[in-house]
């Protein structure tokens, strides 16, 4: 029997909304990319995850492996770091499989933080130049 688990965050379900992330902007790692767009329809309160681990990274079992590590490291992290109007896509590489838990994290916090579509000009406070 399966407990459930209250996340932190939604999860990317259709074709459609990675390949509008794959459109957004991006963050290159060794061990993974990280794709972000800003969502316009229904904003919602929490972001949205994708992850993705194509056969060429190892068998079923190397790749299982993989999503669960990331889904660790987002666990632990995606309240602080994850914009709640953005969809993320994290493609995984096959280092990623070997790196430390740590190393995982502190990357997937910088590529949050950095591949984050950068706030509407119209929204940004004005500056008192007086």
């Amino acid at each position: 029997m399966r407990i459930a688990r209250a996340e932190a965050y939604d999860r990317l379900t259709r074709r459609a909304q990675f390949t509008a992330a794959a459109k957004g902007r991006r963050f290159h790692s060794p061990r993974m990319t990280v794709q972000a767009v800003r969502r316009s329809e229904d904003a919602g309160e929490r972001p949205r995850f994708g992850l993705t681990v194509t056969r060429k990274v190892g068998n079923a079992v190397e790749r299982n492996r993989i999503k669960r590590r990331l889904r660790e490291a987002l666990r632990l992290h995606v309240a602080v770091d994850g914009a709640p109007d953005v969809d993320y896509v994290i493609v995984a590489r096959r280092e990623l499989l070997s790196a430390s838990f740590d190393r995982i994290v502190t990357e997937l916090a910088e590529g949050l933080r950095r591949a984050a579509p950068k706030t509407p000009r119209a929204e940004q406070p004005a500056s008192s130049d007086s």
